[in-house]
């Protein structure tokens, strides 16, 4: 069953640095404009590790930042831990959502890990390489548990660390106590952990390893294990978002042609914060043009042959009809009505999350869900806590 242990958390040194001026989201989720303003924000901000800039060598650049950081006391390292994490926001809908969970070092195991989503044919020598110049989980992949995680990371008191990021979302960090370092461990180790996002980065750390091995052999060490942060597999705790789909390359004319031979066009009024509501009500997608929007069910040869009971597997089976079609993936419907509404692309089509129950069901059958069905929000920020092999070594 999966392992989870403590690590010694690298950190930021908080008489150093003001933490929101530190921390980034995700790499791939950040547009050049936004990682421009974080370079500006500070020159400790984990943007300059995470996506590094230089003259030469990116990674080489990387790694020497990261480690003139640590030299330098910006960077500390604490004795071995577990930390609970806690992000706290509204939805694109208004809706407030709050997930906590526990970042540690989760072995990389087949069967105890286990994927819910096909990845895309994305390079992952970009993370490979970050990852063998600094020796550093930069940023955690994120895993679901189904056992009852949040009853043990209640009751925490004030947190060690605080920051309000770019969309107001309160990230919160508390070091545990070896109590309930204990009660974590066992508990996560009861079943296996679904990945719920970061895949390419697991991916990754699996490559790492193997390559690892190759030349220093099979015994234990760090590149065993990967940062994580698991969270409880539960309603309450999730934020699952749906990954949208922006259709360029074909007139709108043609793509809604298409479409309606697999959905039942109705029409409906512009998408606003009750489009989610919409769609859950009509019992499929939603459509958006520069000319209108339509709710739009699926039909029942559509449903036959899709492969999964969800509405990005429906939709492939019209995309698969498009030959001529460039499909981009956008999370939130302000996006996809902005990206019509300006010509960048011709249609829009958003979709429904995923539940909880379909993620579940989907992993423990061995299968996978169809690329970018499901955005797990908000984001765990890059700099709440590094993890440094090196320094496990």
């Amino acid at each position: 069953m999966p392992r989870f242990v403590s690590f010694p958390g690298l950190r930021y040194a908080l008489a150093r640095v003001s933490l929101q001026d530190v921390i980034c989201p995700p790499y791939d989720v950040v547009g050049p404009a936004e990682q421009a303003a974080l370079e500006q924000r500070s020159p400790f901000n984990a943007i300059h590790v995470e996506m590094a800039r230089a003259d030469g060598d990116v990674y080489e650049a990387a790694a020497a930042r990261f480690a003139q950081w640590i030299d330098e006391g910006v960077l500390a390292f604490d004795e071995p831990s577990l930390y609970a994490y806690e992000m706290a926001g509204t939805d694109e809908f208004g809706t407030p959502r709050r997930t906590r969970g526990v970042f540690g070092a989760l072995a990389v195991a087949e069967g105890d890990v286990l994927p819910h989503e096909q990845t895309t044919k994305k390079a992952k020598t970009d993370r490979l390489e970050l990852l063998r110049a600094t020796e550093t989980n930069t940023s955690p992949i994120w895993v679901l548990t189904p056992s009852p995680l949040t009853d043990a990371i209640s009751d925490l008191g004030p947190p060690d660390m605080e920051a309000v990021d770019d969309e107001g979302i309160e990230h919160r960090l508390w070091r545990l106590t070896s109590d309930r370092v204990a009660d974590v461990t066992k508990l996560i180790a009861d079943a296996p952990v679904l990945v719920a996002d970061g895949h390419h980065r697991y991916e990754v750390a699996k490559n790492y390893r193997l390559e690892r091995q190759l030349t220093d052999g099979q015994g234990p060490a760090p590149y065993d294990l990967v940062l994580a942060l698991a969270v409880e597999l539960a309603d309450e705790q999730l934020a699952v978002g749906a990954i949208h789909r922006l259709i360029s390359g074909m007139a709108a004319a043609d793509v809604l042609a298409v479409l309606e031979r697999h959905f039942v066009f109705l029409p409906t009024d512009s998408v606003d914060n009750g489009i989610g509501e919409r769609m859950v009500a009509a019992g499929g997608l939603a459509v958006l043009t520069a000319e209108g929007t339509w709710l739009a069910p699926p039909t029942g040869v559509t449903i036959e042959s899709a492969d999964m009971d969800l509405d990005s597997s429906r939709l492939d089976v019209a995309i698969a009809e498009m030959p001529d079609a460039t499909v981009v993936y956008q999370h939130g419907w302000h996006e996809c009505a902005d990206a019509v509404a300006a010509g960048e692309a011709t249609v829009a089509v958003l979709l429904r999350p995923a539940t909880v129950e379909q993620i579940a069901a989907v992993s423990h059958g061995g299968d996978r869900m169809p690329p970018k069905t499901t955005f797990f929000w908000p984001k765990p920020r890059t700099g709440m806590v590094f993890r440094r092999l090196a320094a496990e070594a």
